[in-house]
């Protein structure tokens, strides 16, 4: 801007300065951070006044006024009217917010009056988006990402003034929660732990976490304030905003601990026998788990034993110790009982148990064996054959002097049964056949007491199996069977 001015004779000047107030103390531009890099005098202390005014924008769009100061007493002058400078500028028009996917139209405006052939330049983040020149002044994004977030300016080509940038602001959900553990490596009991969720998304998400299925906080970053063994576990962030949520994968925190609740087990029993042994067996909680154990015997400075498990012989009281590289504990004493002098009884015992139940054993065995042996018997028996007779009882004369009865028998014949002639000899069964056998006595007896007695017909067949003889021919036996019948 030129600028030429004059002042009373007699003065001289002492200060010159523009300013965009017309007030009794107004600013010196020159002294303005807004104007102090861009404003450049030209003019002197006697006549010009020019300035020049670079990078302008339209927040430069004021009345401005040339003011000088002299050495005399209410030597302040101001330009009145002063000069109006009026700023055409270029603008890009486009939306605050979009959300990824959708269409966006970006233009270039000015009130300028621009020609036909005037073309644009469009720029994002200052760097150009094409060389191409373009004589549409609008900038089209189909299916915006979020890569395209930015800041957008334009400019006219041949001419070096560029738009103010305005942002392009794309909305998005959370992608791809993560989750940093700090410190990383070994976690041992009683150490601070902090998980940090890195989620990107527009606006920034909202975070909440959880141990399995379970919330236990919420903020981008969790913090364990000396962790225990109960906060092992998988954890997980969960990023949300307006546009969707996500989940992290799932981090496992693994704390590791020394041994502890360390246990003693007795097997079969903690009382037993001279001679006898027990088992004990020692068990632990730790992370990871105990791999070393040792037994000691109460009062006594040094091991007695090593491994999970301790055969003791003999009586005391013993404990274990379990150790695993972040520590040791141990275990509570157990006694053991040995009982001496009492073995014998315990095997008298069993041996005469077991004595007793032999004799059973054999008892039985001989029921079993004579109750066969009878029925055997009995079976022969039933197969003797037919012992039959006739036998005819008449009275006699008995001879007076006779001091009993005595048993007549007349007719007494012994008959073989016929034999097949065409059976072999050696295999004949021989019968012994008692007929007519009479028994006579007096009609009047001396002894009334007496009955009559009588005989029967009596047939005896003898078993084949005692008869049977090869080729050996059949003897003829007479027998004498009776029976007194009264």
């Amino acid at each position: 801007m030129r600028c030429t001015y004059t002042y009373p004779t007699g003065h001289q000047i002492k200060k010159v300065f523009w300013t965009n107030k017309n007030s009794e103390e107004p600013p010196d531009l020159f002294e303005d951070p807004g104007y102090s890099q861009r404003l450049q005098y030209l003019g002197d202390t006697q006549t010009y006044c020019n300035i020049r005014l670079s990078h302008v924008t339209l927040k430069d769009s004021h009345m401005y006024y040339f003011r000088f100061i002299t050495n005399k007493p209410g030597g302040k002058w101001i330009g009145n009217p002063g000069v109006t400078l009026t700023v055409t500028d270029l603008q890009v028009e486009s939306p605050e917010r979009v959300t990824e996917g959708d269409s966006v139209n970006l233009r270039c405006k000015s009130s300028c009056a621009l020609t036909d052939r005037a073309t644009f330049i469009w720029y994002r983040n200052s760097q150009p988006l094409t060389e191409r020149r373009d004589r549409n002044n609008e900038l089209l994004l189909q299916s915006v990402r979020r890569e395209d977030s930015g800041r957008y300016s334009c400019a006219v080509d041949g001419h070096t003034h560029i738009s103010p940038a305005v942002q392009l602001n794309v909305m998005y959900p959370p992608v791809n929660p993560v989750i940093s553990i700090s410190p990383s490596g070994v976690i041992v009991e009683g150490d601070s732990v902090t998980l940090n969720c890195i989620s990107d998304s527009n606006p920034p998400a909202e975070i909440n976490w959880f141990k399995g299925r379970t919330f236990v906080g919420s903020g981008r970053i969790y913090n364990i304030s000396k962790i225990s063994s109960d906060d092992s576990g998988e954890y997980k962030c969960k990023s949300i905003n307006e546009h969707g949520e996500k989940y992290s994968d799932a981090v496992t925190l693994n704390v590791m601990y020394p041994p502890r609740n360390i246990s003693v087990s007795i097997s079969p029993s903690a009382v037993i026998v001279e001679g006898d042994s027990v088992t004990l067996n020692c068990t632990s909680d730790s992370n990871p788990p105990a791999l070393n154990f040792s037994w000691f015997k109460e009062n006594e400075p040094s091991a007695v034993g090593s491994g999970q498990s301790f055969s003791a012989l003999q009586s005391g009281r013993f404990y274990c110790q379990a150790h695993n590289q972040h520590g040791s504990q141990r275990s509570d004493t157990v006694t053991v009982t040995v009982h001496r002098g009492h073995g014998w009884l315990v095997w008298l015992g069993i041996t005469a148990f077991l004595g007793f139940f032999i004799v059973i054993i054999i008892i039985i065995i001989l029921f079993i064996m004579r109750k066969r042996r009878g029925a055997k018997a009995e079976d022969l028996t039933e197969k003797q054959d037919n012992l039959y007779s006739t036998v005819t009882g008449r009275d006699v004369h008995v001879s007076e002097s006779a001091d009993c009865d005595d048993a007549q028998y007349a007719s007494v014949t012994s008959s073989k049964p016929r034999r097949d002639g065409n059976a072999p000899e050696c295999r004949d069964t021989e019968e012994i056949q008692y007929a007519t056998v009479q028994h006579h006595r007096k009609t009047e007896t001396k002894r009334a007491e007496e009955n009559e007695s009588h005989y029967d017909n009596i047939r005896i067949r003898q078993p084949d199996s005692v008869l049977r003889l090869s080729n050996v021919q059949t003897v003829e036996e007479a027998s004498v069977i009776y029976s007194r019948v009264k």
